[in-house]
């Protein structure tokens, strides 16, 4: 049986938190899928599907996008893929554990183009800091807390 129809979409090319997604929507049985532009390998489990999504540079976001409802939950690092699936009313997950919203989106969105605007100038070099066990922490807290307020609805 299916956790309550809930469904976990991963955008999967760059995401560091794949294996502990799995490990969680396993424990719920909540359907995963995992899409990239290219095949990568995913769990023999009947319950985590893998989508290759060619075409276009945002393919995978659109395939997302157009796949996900207010049920479900989607995890990415991608503002702008985050910002459409908040509108959507879906749960979106950042790598690092945050959570965004219809309240931070905003925000969020603006502060992905100031970097964006400073990286171009040169007045910035680099990208975010990388994954530590206390971020993957954060995640999995997190990603708990969404299935369980899911659950609730």
């Amino acid at each position: 049986m299916l956790e309550n129809n809930i469904q976990i979409y991963i955008d999967a090319d760059a995401c560091p938190v794949k294996e502990e997604t799995y490990k969680v929507a396993a424990r719920y049985k909540i359907k995963t899928y995992v899409v990239a532009n290219s095949y990568m390998k995913v769990p023999l489990d009947p319950l985590v599907e893998m989508k290759v999504v060619s075409g276009a540079f945002d393919a995978v976001d659109d395939w997302i996008f157009e796949s996900v409802t207010d049920r479900d939950i989607v995890i990415t690092a991608d503002i702008l893929l985050a910002e459409r699936c908040v509108k959507k009313k879906a749960r979106v997950l950042g790598p690092k554990g945050a959570e965004f919203t219809e309240d931070n989106i905003g925000s969020a969105v603006a502060s992905r183009e100031l970097m964006q605007n400073l990286r171009h100038m040169g007045e910035m070099r680099g990208g975010p800091a990388p994954m530590d066990q206390k971020a993957r922490s954060q995640f999995l807290g997190k990603l708990d807390q969404i299935i369980q307020s899911l659950k609730r609805r």
